[in-house]
């Protein structure tokens, strides 16, 4: 170890006892969220964490950073959709990474499909022969639930197959779904998706493929029609955003995908197109993945920070242990009790023109 190794750590703060004096904080009745969170914050372990991931939201929001949403695990079928949708609506949630089951079971009740609260200690033979679909303790119905959003989906996506850019990114689909369910659902108001497309915050599905959402366009794809995602134009897209933000972070519910495809917009800049180092200002995680098994949903963020994809690991980053369908609610609480509302960023209708834009910079560094 180096001398100035030593120098480091005994002017680090955390290697000192000058942390806040544990006082045992107070539990009353009928706390507010914001009180809740200030009890979590005086004590440790994951209800400190969840205070500090309250406290860099808070701090992604006052700064008019560009914030990304990223969902992975079933949370539409649990209902988490219309806390996205206040989000947006405030103003919080600029752009959104999910897995495409988390776009289409959120259209089941728009379209108002029935989805019941069910069991998870029971016979999935049983269930089969009933036709009923599980989702952990979530039932949905193979008929009336599944095979009648097919039929949506796929007429959606071909009907307005005109309106899709020929050349589409999966946001361009979601858009046009979200447009779909917004004219002809009767309960647009409990979408999401359909909260995005009026306030133009994409949706990116960059793994379409591996949901019902790319199973549709298997039809589609046998039979000529349609438009097709060009995957690819995700990750443009997706890097043109971190580009053109001066501030940018995430909050992430759970790993997959959507973490990966969001985290690597730093190497797209940096290692790839060579055209901006840095990566995201902020990062929040809420996860119940380990670090030691390799697995990048439960990679450590400052990990990522040797990718490229933070800008320091040193602060602005924190992993909350456990279920996000807790933790979620109470952030977006907390932040619709602090934050004021936003002007919406409206990045669907820029994201062309931003990769328009990184393209020329991408070619005038090459020269």
């Amino acid at each position: 170890m180096h001398a100035h190794d030593h120098h480091h750590h005994d002017s680090d703060p955390r290697h000192s006892f000058s942390g806040r004096k544990l006082k045992p904080p107070k539990v009353s009745a009928d706390m507010t969220v914001k009180d809740l969170i200030k009890f979590y914050g005086s004590t440790g372990y994951n209800a400190r964490r969840l205070a500090e991931a309250a406290e860099i939201l808070k701090d992604m929001i006052d700064t008019n950073s560009t914030v990304c949403l990223t969902l992975a695990g079933a949370m539409t079928p649990i209902g988490m959709g219309r806390s996205i949708s206040a989000m947006i609506e405030a103003g919080f949630i600029d752009w959104i990474v999910a897995t495409g089951a988390n776009v289409y079971h959120d259209l089941h009740f728009a379209y108002g499909l029935p989805v019941r609260q069910g069991h998870f200690d029971v016979d999935d033979d049983v269930l089969y022969a009933k036709q009923i679909v599980r989702i952990y303790d979530v039932y949905i119905k193979e008929m009336e639930t599944l095979q009648a959003q097919d039929l949506l989906v796929q007429k959606d996506i071909e009907e307005r197959s005109s309106e899709i850019p020929k050349n589409a990114s999966t946001a361009d689909i979601a858009y046009v779904l979200g447009k779909a369910a917004k004219e002809n659902a009767k309960y647009p108001e409990k979408s999401f998706l359909v909260k995005a497309y009026e306030n133009k915050v994409p949706v990116y599905m960059p793994a379409i493929g591996d949901s019902s959402i790319g199973l549709n366009m298997l039809p589609l794809l046998l039979e000529g029609k349609g438009v097709f995602p060009n995957t690819i134009l995700d990750v443009a897209e997706s890097a043109a955003i971190l580009w053109k933000s001066r501030r940018s972070g995430g909050l992430e519910l759970g790993g997959g995908v959507p973490k990966n495809f969001f985290q690597q917009t730093g190497p797209a800049l940096y290692q790839i197109l060579k055209i901006k180092e840095g990566g995201q200002d902020y990062l929040i995680q809420m996860t119940d993945a380990r670090p030691d098994t390799g697995g990048l949903s439960g990679a450590t963020l400052q990990e990522g920070k040797s990718w490229g994809k933070i800008k320091t690991s040193h602060k602005g980053n924190v992993i909350v242990y456990g279920d996000s369908s807790v933790y979620f609610p109470l952030l977006c609480s907390y932040a619709l009790s602090v934050c004021k509302p936003r002007k919406q960023k409206e990045i669907y209708g820029k994201k062309d023109g931003w990769v328009r834009d990184m393209k020329k910079m991408y070619f005038k560094n090459k020269s």
